[in-house]
């Protein structure tokens, strides 16, 4: 298994986290951000607003969501191009449990294929429709409604390959649209139970999140809670 770690070479504060992840997962190595404020460095893909696909994405693309999904496809081109089976990508705020993270490896070695897009998240809220197999109290599962983050996953060849295809132009953040099965045609599965945790606010903050006024914040719960309701009437079905 390789192992391909996002982190932007500038950020001092998450440097250690990074090179702590380096020196615990299996063939790893930094991969560069990419900085979504220069325009530059994404020159591959067309951002648009949140008309591409239905629903309807509310909000404009920030420009540390465009560096986000940029750096993610980076991944995807390199895993496609070294002609590895998978790679396992992370974000640099992600910690782990070493010894449940073997064991979700484990389940993917075991069961997996070059196909497939697996989640290892955070947070536990994916209800399964199929349930692959188990290791005790982990489940590797194919969920009804795909959950948000891209902290840490394991994306196959075969996987990488269809979502380069379909995200040479985006409207809307990387992990919302992996949501989208539907327009990917990509099945997204998850390990239940990995112990994962992310500890961005212990190492500089979020580079994605800004601060809203009070005045917007009612408006904008009101549009993500109608988008997540839209997108759960999509599930996925084995």
């Amino acid at each position: 298994m390789h192992s391909l770690i996002i982190h932007m070479s500038s950020s001092t504060a998450r440097r250690p986290n990074a090179e702590r992840l380096r020196d615990l997962l299996p063939g790893a190595e930094l991969i560069e951000a990419v900085d979504g404020r220069d325009a530059a460095r994404v020159p591959d893909v067309e951002p648009l607003t949140g008309t591409l696909h239905r629903p309807h994405y509310p909000f404009p693309l920030r420009p540390a969501e465009i560096g986000v999904f940029e750096s993610h496809r980076r991944c995807w081109r390199r895993i496609v191009e070294s002609g590895w089976d998978y790679a396992l990508i992370t974000e640099d705020d992600l910690r782990v449990d070493s010894a449940r993270l073997d064991r979700a490896l484990a389940l993917i070695r075991d069961h997996a294929n070059p196909e497939m897009y697996i989640r290892l998240p955070v947070k536990q809220r994916e209800k399964p429709v199929e349930t692959l197999a188990r290791d005790g109290d982990m489940q590797f599962v194919l969920p009804r409604v795909i959950g948000l983050q891209c902290i840490c996953q394991v994306v196959g060849r075969g996987a990488a390959t269809r979502l380069l295809a379909a995200t040479d132009r985006i409207d809307r953040p990387v992990d919302t649209l992996l949501q989208m099965h539907w327009v990917t045609d990509q099945p997204v599965h998850t390990i239940l139970g990995a112990g994962n945790a992310e500890i961005a606010g212990q190492i500089g903050g979020s580079t994605i999140q800004t601060k809203t006024r009070a005045s917007g914040k009612l408006a904008r719960e009101f549009k993500r809670a109608l988008y997540r309701m839209q997108v759960a009437l999509r599930p996925q079905a084995f």
